[in-house]
């Protein structure tokens, strides 16, 4: 059976109506709550045509035939709302990064060609900076966020919308063809709007296999049995802008639990996030690396919290360093630490599980689709073959890049017969079946004729307790051609010197990988998700 994502939410729904949904503070939407509010938001699009117009049989991979729905929103019911309503509607909702200034906000916004943007109120400024400039956008939805700004011209408040719209289902025939549109960050690059069949992500990382199993669903209503023994509550640390959140979300959805969001939800508040899971008893906590593993830990240093109920923390979408995995055990000894490896461009593909006393970071098992192929993207590679080539992702993968047929056909390319994903990062396949991830290539720095991967260098100093945070990247060197330079944030109360860390380092990589120079800041710059900016380090790198 292909699946759909707004079918299978109303289906475990509809099996669970008075279950507990989304929490949030000390408000709380059952699943028939979630149904009715984001049926509403589908019908007041379709109200105004926002939906489907081509269907996808009659576009190439890097088309979209749909309306696309800008959410610019931090964490909260009416991103889930909004999201699934789009959903429901056949239009194409997108992840939009709240921290973009104008000029870049400007760029997404065109580039997507958004016909509705969802805003929270205190990104009404922002958002009025540049829409003489998108010709496209016919709908502006503010939400109220307490942050006193009135409705931007034209727009139109987002309660009032759902109040005016019908609660019954739309009136349209849901597809597996529907989009979903993930953004990538643009940390290396601009921005790009990776275009996913909804049938395909739901397999790849939105709950469309079991758990631990190869094999997905088979139909709905499997999915609606297993959903019966649901009602966990779940939570997300990074914010649903991140396509790693709402991949843990509709995980959580779909296998009927209760997805809980801490009170505060504009920034990481380490206190706020181990009180909501004590609170709520959470069984899983979804974080990206180290960027919040390391506060999160601070703060378990400091405070003691009960989180007897808490079974997993899991990190997608960044590092999590061994020391911090070490740390977080040590308070919560019953728990297990699960590295999630994955991409905009692949979904779940890997992943490594630690416990206390067993801890690791940068060896995986490889998922049921994921693979390496050689580096001349000729044929794929079998485990043993000692070759470094680029991690693939083949069977649901994405459709292309919006509106870039050349970048489509060289991260998709077809190898032997297969269509694969390969975005971008070096992996080598062990004999044992696992896969050892080097890093970005994109990131990756030439220096004296040897290719040293900027995260294996990250890990290696972050063994360091003076460490808080550190970001590695290449600068030209007359000697070298490249240097690693290491920019490192220092923690709180420490002091170190170059020559501690170098000392440190060389325990765990060779010594021609270490930095040649160190610059220090007091603090790094990261996506609101904690993913490096690397663009940004570049800078500091050659300022330093």
């Amino acid at each position: 059976m292909a699946f759909n994502l707004a079918e299978v939410n109303e289906a475990v729904a509809a099996a669970n109506p008075e279950r507990a949904a989304i929490v949030w503070g000390d408000r709380r939407w059952t699943y028939r709550e979630l149904t009715e509010r984001s049926r509403r938001f589908a019908n007041a699009l379709l109200e105004r045509g926002i939906t489907v117009h081509r269907e996808r049989d009659q576009l190439a991979g890097h088309e979209s035939g749909q309306d696309q729905v800008a959410l610019y929103l931090h964490n909260g019911n009416e991103y889930l709302e909004a999201m699934l309503g789009a959903f429901k509607a056949r239009s194409a909702p997108f992840n939009v990064n709240y921290r973009y200034v104008a000029e870049e906000l400007r760029y997404l916004l065109d580039n997507a060609s958004a016909k509705a943007v969802v805003y929270h109120a205190s990104f009404a400024p922002v958002l009025a900076e540049v829409l003489a400039e998108l010709p496209d956008v016919e709908l502006l939805v503010q939400v109220a966020d307490g942050s006193g700004h009135e409705l931007l011209p034209d727009a139109i408040d987002y309660e009032e919308l759902l109040a005016a719209s019908s609660p019954d289902r739309p009136d349209v025939a849901w597809s597996p063809d529907d989009l979903y549109i993930l953004y990538t960050g643009g940390t290396t690059g601009m921005p790009k709007g990776v275009l996913w069949r909804q049938h395909d992500i739901f397999i790849a990382a939105m709950g469309g296999r079991p758990f631990g199993q190869a094999e997905a669903f088979p139909d709905l209503d499997a999915i609606v049995a297993a959903s019966a023994n649901g009602g966990a509550a779940m939570m997300t640390a990074a914010p649903l802008m991140h396509g790693a959140a709402q991949w843990a979300t509709f995980v959580g959805f779909t296998s009927g639990n209760t997805v809980v969001f801490p009170d505060e939800v504009t920034k990481l508040v380490p206190a706020d996030i181990w009180r909501t899971v004590a609170e709520h008893k959470v069984l899983t906590l979804q974080i990206v690396g180290d960027a919040m593993g390391r506060p999160l830990v601070d703060e378990l240093d400091r405070t003691s919290y009960d989180l007897s109920g808490l079974l997993a923390l899991v990190s997608g979408g960044a590092a999590l360093s061994s020391t911090l995995k070490d740390r977080f055990l040590e308070h919560v000894p019953h728990a297990i630490v699960l590295d999630a490896v994955g991409s905009s461009e692949t979904g779940a593909q890997m992943g490594h599980t630690s416990t206390k006393g067993a801890t690791a970071t940068g060896t995986f098992q490889p998922g049921p689709e994921t693979s390496v192929v050689d580096a001349d993207l000729r044929h794929e590679l079998q485990p043993g073959s000692h070759d470094v080539g680029w991690l693939a992702q083949r069977g649901h993968v994405p459709l292309g890049y919006l509106g870039d047929a050349a970048k489509t056909a060289a991260t998709f390319p077809v190898i032997e017969g297969v269509r694969f994903s390969v975005p971008g990062d070096r992996a080598i396949w062990r004999e044992d079946g696992i896969i050892e991830l080097l890093g970005r290539d994109s990131v990756t720095i030439n220096s004296g004729g040897e290719k040293i991967f900027a995260e294996e260098v990250e890990q290696a100093l972050a063994h360091h307790p003076a460490v808080y945070d550190v970001i590695c990247v290449g600068r030209p060197s007359e000697q070298w051609g490249n240097e690693v330079v290491a920019v490192v944030q220092v923690a709180a109360n420490c002091s170190v010197t170059d020559d501690d860390l170098l000392a440190e380092a060389a325990k765990h990589v060779a010594r021609y990988k270490l930095p040649k120079a160190f610059v220090y800041r007091p603090q790094l710059v990261r996506s609101p998700a904690g993913k490096a900016d690397y663009r940004w380090a570049r800078e500091q790198a050659l300022d330093g």
